[in-house]
């Protein structure tokens, strides 16, 4: 991967394909969220697409826990530094978040915005996700990062190692690396305010993607 320094931030990053700009911003945990879709011809030959470690993740710059809307500076920053003036934005979780940020900072350079599971905190199901995210500090705290990594993953997907090993090899070990910034980041998603009156300034096209399983972590997102 490159790098592109950002006003004392380094972020890894790799492009492929021609066309219209995608930024993808993985959640936590897996920082190659994006990996195998950037081998997709049918989106590298229809669109430049832009995949970075946010800050924190792999070989991108330590600088512990950082806020939403710094994230979201640094993936504005990101796009400058290359040339893109507009993109699609894809978030993934957390990344959701850092994109919509974006959107509402940023709005000129989002073209678009596609949002996986955005990790939003709200409806009925916002103080037990709020809970949930404290109690994976936690035991991070408590077992050490292997064990809060396959716990938080396992939660999630309870067959996920099986199919995390086979599309990206040595990902579990790189998110016990990360273990410190995936749980640390949890007090900037803690903190971040995303209501109703946030949403009204979204003006781009959005387009939010649920797993159909997902209800049991994510019942609000219906």
């Amino acid at each position: 991967m490159e790098r592109a320094e950002l006003d004392g931030v380094t972020l890894e990053y790799e492009v492929t394909g021609a066309g219209e700009a995608v930024v993808c911003i993985h959640g936590a945990f897996i920082a190659d969220t994006f990996r195998p879709m950037m081998a997709e011809p049918s989106l590298a030959s229809r669109y430049r697409l832009i995949n970075y470690h946010r800050r924190g993740f792999a070989a991108s710059s330590r600088t512990g826990p950082a806020s939403i809307r710094q994230e979201a500076s640094d993936c504005g920053a990101l796009l400058t530094q290359l040339g893109v003036e507009r993109a699609h934005v894809v978030g993934h979780s957390y990344g959701g978040c850092i994109a919509l940020q974006l959107g509402l900072d940023n709005p000129a350079v989002v073209h678009s915005l596609v949002l996986l599971e955005p990790a939003l905190m709200v409806g009925e199901s916002a103080q037990s996700y709020r809970e949930a995210m404290v109690r994976g500090e936690q035991r991070y705290r408590e077992v050490g990062a292997a064990v809060a990594v396959d716990e938080g993953l396992t939660v999630r997907w309870p067959t996920y190692r099986e199919v995390l090993d086979r599309l990206l090899p040595g990902a579990f070990d790189q998110a016990v690396a990360d273990a410190e910034t995936t749980f640390g980041a949890m007090a900037g998603l803690l903190d971040w305010r995303f209501g109703e009156a946030e949403a009204r300034q979204i003006t781009q096209p959005a387009l939010v993607f649920l797993g159909g399983e997902s209800e049991a972590l994510w019942p609000t997102l219906r």
